[in-house]
């Protein structure tokens, strides 16, 4: 400073030297911010690729489910789970929901795939209910017949899947379709009639199956094994259980009141059915 001790300087001449050296020092913390930020990024891409390649074929590439796996990214249920708790799950598998081991990762790649995980669950904002629960809720157990197959809330059948948080997470279009169009989403290896010599004919869904023997159960909820040897005939269904005249047995509202009371029982609170008082 040409000699001159911080008392010779004016403000005006202190303030031209401070500048630049203020600069020169945020200088490290910038790169280390950026740094930083590339270093999430890095994180973010691995965990994507490695769900991709190792998850989506059961789950789906945004997590919410396939013909083999469940939702686990719109499910409050495995939202709720701590890392730790999803580690275990990832690294021991699930083998009685055939879930198999993915140990084989190592520690850091099932990290970055968890944490992956957590942007596809906080990655939708919830939508608002199209209709009126409430009615949804009546429309379900009653007139659309629901109930009869699927359950809610410990509530109905038992032989198609449980819907307790089947919106959580899902657009309100993707929903709606699954009621008007399950076609769209049919598996047609799920469901079967099947026809013996002596005891007559069997419809419902495929619960297990091998070379030799078949083990179906019926829409009463009733489990039935069989002998495929013994069987008469034995053919999978080209079409859902599921009615597929919805969009035209129910009206425009009707629906949205069905697409609601899904969303009102997956748990969110945005969109929760209040029931209190009510039992």
């Amino acid at each position: 400073m040409n000699g001159m001790g911080l008392q010779g300087l004016t403000k005006a001449g202190l303030a031209k030297w401070i500048r630049p050296a203020s600069i020169l020092l945020a200088i490290p913390l910038l790169c280390a911010c950026l740094a930083a930020q590339q270093k999430k990024s890095n994180a973010s891409g691995e965990g994507q690729r490695i769900f991709s390649g190792n998850c989506a074929a059961c789950h789906g590439l945004d997590g919410h489910g396939g013909e083999r796996g469940p939702d686990i990214a719109g499910r409050r249920e495995i939202q709720r789970r701590t890392d730790q708790a999803l580690f275990r799950t990832v690294h021991d598998g699930i083998p009685t929901a055939g879930m198999p081991s993915f140990g084989g990762l190592g520690t850091p790649k099932i990290q970055a795939v968890i944490k992956y995980l957590r942007q596809l669950q906080n990655n939708k904002k919830a939508e608002p209910m199209p209709g009126d629960p409430k009615n949804g809720q009546t429309l379900f157990a009653g007139k659309a017949g629901c109930a009869t197959c699927h359950m809610v809330k410990g509530e109905g059948g038992f032989i198609a899947s449980d819907l307790s948080g089947y919106a959580s997470g899902r657009p309100v279009s993707d929903i709606r379709d699954a009621i008007v169009t399950p076609g769209k989403i049919f598996n047609p290896r799920k469901s079967a009639m099947v026809a013996t010599n002596a005891a007559g004919t069997y419809r419902g869904m495929v619960r297990n199956e091998d070379n030799f023997s078949l083990q179906l159960q019926t829409l009463d909820g009733v489990f039935h094994s069989f002998d495929k040897a013994d069987l008469k005939s034995f053919e999978y269904e080209s079409h859902p259980l599921m009615p597929e005249d919805y969009g035209v047995k129910f009206t425009q509202r009707e629906i949205d009141d069905l697409v609601s009371f899904l969303m009102s029982a997956s748990g969110s609170e945005k969109n929760k059915l209040s029931t209190e008082g009510e039992e």
